[in-house]
């Protein structure tokens, strides 16, 4: 499926739910106020996992994103994604990773850019990076072209500010693993996201370190935190998930 296949999906999809759209407008409102608003992980947005011995020179860990990066869900950021990650990442390389987080709960790609990429620390050297966007542009019903630009844009900046760094890129949000939305809401947006998810797996491949985790079939029971953002368990697997398919699609490419 190309981009102008998807982009005319997405604009008929929209036409057809036109006349729905304050029933849908109302039944989000509902949802919002049912599962509330967690707050940010607590504590620094800088840490360490591992220990700097003599031979083991630690690298640099960038996470950047919307809420998950911001660690709705866990209590601190040890326990959320760029703690979570940093582990898996130190086990999968046998080096100590430091990590820095650069998150905000709400934000589209097209914020990231304006809002999260001018607050990367100037100087700093990064060797991985791990971006987590593209729930709030589901929730948002962002197009399929306005997400492909904005997330290239993101995408090109990292490459040329860290041509050397491997980038990982979280799943699109797996709207129809959520406990809490409910019927039509959810059907929209999981197509929505299917649409997204498609899309990233094309435009990832024109840059050389970049993995995609692709939206998972299932989670376990203890995944979610208020039924949208993982807990604390939730971003232990997800890391460890993300680590895995990275190991795959290197193995692939030998």
């Amino acid at each position: 499926m190309n981009l102008w296949l998807m982009q005319t999906i997405y604009l008929a999809g929209a036409a057809a739910l036109l006349p729905f759209a304050p029933f849908l407008y109302l039944q989000g409102r509902y949802v919002r106020r049912k599962v509330g608003l967690l707050p940010d992980a607590a504590g620094g947005k800088t840490g360490a996992f591992g220990d700097a011995g003599e031979t083991a020179e630690p690298v640099n860990l960038l996470a950047i994103g919307e809420s998950t990066v911001a660690g709705l869900g866990a209590k601190t950021h040890e326990t959320a994604l760029a703690g979570q990650f940093a582990r898996v990442l130190s086990e999968k390389t046998g080096k100590p990773v430091r990590w820095h987080v650069i998150g905000k709960n709400g934000v589209t790609a097209k914020r990231a850019l304006k809002e999260l990429l001018p607050q990367i620390p100037a100087g700093e050297k990064f060797d991985y990076i791990i971006v987590g966007l593209g729930g709030n542009d589901v929730l948002k019903l962002s197009s399929p072209l306005k997400w492909r630009r904005n997330m290239l844009k993101i995408l090109r900046k990292l490459r040329e500010k860290y041509p050397e760094s491997v980038i990982f890129i979280t799943n699109v949000a797996a709207i129809k693993l959520s406990p809490v939305l409910p019927e039509p809401i959810k059907f929209i947006l999981w197509r929505l996201s299917r649409l997204h998810n498609a899309n990233i797996k094309q435009f990832v491949r024109e840059f050389t370190d970049v993995y995609y985790y692709e939206q998972p079939d299932a989670v376990p029971p203890d995944f979610f935190a208020d039924g949208i953002h993982p807990s604390e368990a939730g971003y232990k697997i997800w890391s460890e998930e993300i680590i895995k398919t990275m190991n795959r699609q290197e193995q692939q490419k030998r």
